[in-house]
């Protein structure tokens, strides 16, 4: 992008858990809380060169793969702290990555927006 001289956009994959705590998530916290910090610095880098760098970070979505690496009982758990008492499907996560990767959002760069449902 920097070499096309045209911008662009770059949407990084965070999660709610970069800012929340959760018991046994210490390290994927810390992955994700990373990827927000590299998310704000790359695009303080990147705004000369008119690339946008901003992440999403989703609190429970559903997707294959989650079913895979956890049990019935916690998915049932964390659907329970959302407010709608579900996760986010796919295509809900997908729509904010479109916003952000459109020109809708083209002033935003370094933001981490979230995808959630927060439990009041």
């Amino acid at each position: 992008m920097r070499a096309s001289g045209t911008g662009g956009v770059v949407v990084n994959n965070a999660s709610v858990l970069g800012w929340r705590a959760q018991r046994g998530q210490a390290h994927y916290a810390a992955a994700k809380a990373g990827v927000m910090a590299l998310t704000r610095c790359a695009a303080l880098e990147a705004a000369d060169y008119g690339v946008r760098v901003n992440a999403v970070a989703p609190s429970l979505a559903a997707h294959p793969h989650l079913a895979k690496v956890t049990t019935p009982a916690l998915l049932e758990e964390l659907a329970g702290r959302e407010a709608f008492g579900r996760a986010a499907e796919p295509w809900e996560v997908a729509n904010v990555i479109v916003f952000l990767a459109g020109d809708y959002s083209s002033y935003m760069t370094g933001e981490t927006v979230a995808v959630s449902s927060q439990h009041p």
